[in-house]
């Protein structure tokens, strides 16, 4: 007699436990399948969390405990993968268990980029000095609060003025620090806003009492009885400091996949199936390079997951990832009780060229600026702060990069209702 009960599929083993990791994981615990085991190795000690939001953790606006994600299901292994044997199909970890995997999955992240400057590593250190923290995790966030107490006089300086770091130098000041931001650019969050979006968010920042200063490179750092006391500008001006924050952007976490021969560039290259260079690997989020392109955003890290479950679950139904049209949304509260946040968004390339169509609405009295660009008859890119009544309808049109009509009325009608949805 031969039984109906389907054979088990391959274990499905999943490296990471970010948002990419974690949603994988979860789509395959909904799914109803039970013939796929699936299992989840995560080096962090903490239960896994929604890192976005790392920022009001470190403001005191949310405790640690309020943006962990959703319990895993199968099995949670909390230990470090240290090697990958393609050949056997196992992975290893670092407390000496060994799992096997029909199918791995790389969800391993990114790692905050330690810029190079003079005195930050003494001979043979291997870790940050006493005083220094990046802020990429659970753990460099709780370090980061337990130094920064509400104490109105600890200095700190936060160095990279992009989304990361204009985010922590305002949960700093809300925390009471004296801050100063030094960003090398000629204005904060360049890769998103366009200059009068980034004058606003300066001057909401300098309204919290943190020191900006743009166009401003630092060239190392000054230690005294192993901490880091003072930061030198590259113009020779020395900042005194208590806590300094490294803010200058991460990089694909690729260590165990260059370690197991794949093909490794900025990131792990995947295809439009998500796979690498070996067939029974795959790599989602942070770590993955497709198109040549690495994100290190969470909406992509997301969308990769979902695609990949589709893949795995439903390979006749699924589509192949074809890239992710990434929003990027902030919100910064300041602190005081009865007063509104700034709420800022940006999608696509904000930048205009000289062909382009730009319609451009300010209002100083309420704070508010929008703008959106079009190009041809596509909308290529926008930015609001304020006022994010449209931003749902606007995201959608250049999500769907559909031809826009002639007059450009609904676009007028978005920008300038705020009833517009």
């Amino acid at each position: 007699m031969t039984s109906s009960t389907p054979s088990p599929a391959p274990p499905v083993v999943v490296i990471g436990g970010g948002l990419a990791g974690v949603r994988l994981a979860q789509r395959f615990g909904g799914s109803g399948d039970g013939t796929r085991a699936v299992t989840l190795i995560g080096e962090e000690p903490h239960a896994p969390y929604n890192r976005v939001l790392l920022a009001d953790v470190l403001s005191g606006r949310l405790g640690a405990g309020v943006i962990g994600l959703p319990p895993v299901p199968g099995e949670f292994l909390r230990t470090r993968a240290v090697r990958v044997d393609r050949e056997d199909r196992v992975v290893h970890c670092a407390d000496g268990s060994v799992v096997p995997y029909g199918t791995l999955v790389l969800a391993t992240g990114s790692n905050p980029v330690l810029p190079p400057l003079r005195g930050l590593f003494e001979p043979g250190a291997t870790e940050l000095p006493r005083g220094v923290h990046a802020f990429r995790t659970m753990a460099d966030c709780l370090a980061l609060s337990e130094a920064v107490r509400p104490d109105p006089g600890t200095r700190v300086v936060v160095i990279g003025g992009g989304l990361l770091g204009v985010s922590a130098a305002r949960a700093l000041a809300v925390r009471g620090a004296q801050v100063v931001l030094t960003q090398q650019g000629d204005r904060l969050m360049e890769r998103q806003l366009d200059p009068a979006a980034s004058a606003l968010v300066h001057q909401h920042l300098t309204d919290l009492g943190v020191e900006v200063h743009t166009e401003c490179r630092v060239r190392g750092v000054r230690q005294s009885d192993g901490a880091v006391r003072s930061v030198e500008l590259a113009d020779g001006y020395v900042l005194g400091t208590d806590v300094t924050v490294l803010a200058c952007g991460v990089r694909p976490r690729t260590g165990l996949a260059q370690a197991a021969g794949l093909d490794v560039r900025r990131g792990i290259v995947v295809d439009d199936e998500l796979r690498t260079s070996d067939p029974h690997i795959r790599a989602i989020g942070d770590c993955a390079e497709h198109s040549g392109e690495t994100r290190c955003l969470a909406a992509p890290a997301l969308e990769q997951a979902d695609a990949l479950a589709d893949a795995l679950l439903s390979p006749r139904d699924a589509r192949p990832y074809s890239g992710t049209r990434a929003l990027t949304r902030l919100t910064l509260h300041n602190g005081r009780p009865g007063s509104a946040p700034l709420d800022l968004a940006a999608f696509g390339d904000p930048e205009h060229r000289p062909d382009d169509d730009v319609v451009q609405l300010a209002d100083a009295t309420r704070g508010t600026y929008r703008k959106v660009v079009v190009r041809g008859d596509r909308l290529v890119g926008g930015v609001l702060l304020g006022e994010l009544t449209a931003v749902g309808a606007l995201a959608r049109a250049w999500e769907a990069d559909d031809p826009l009509p002639d007059d450009g009325s609904p676009l007028l009608h978005l920008l300038t209702h705020d009833g517009g949805l």
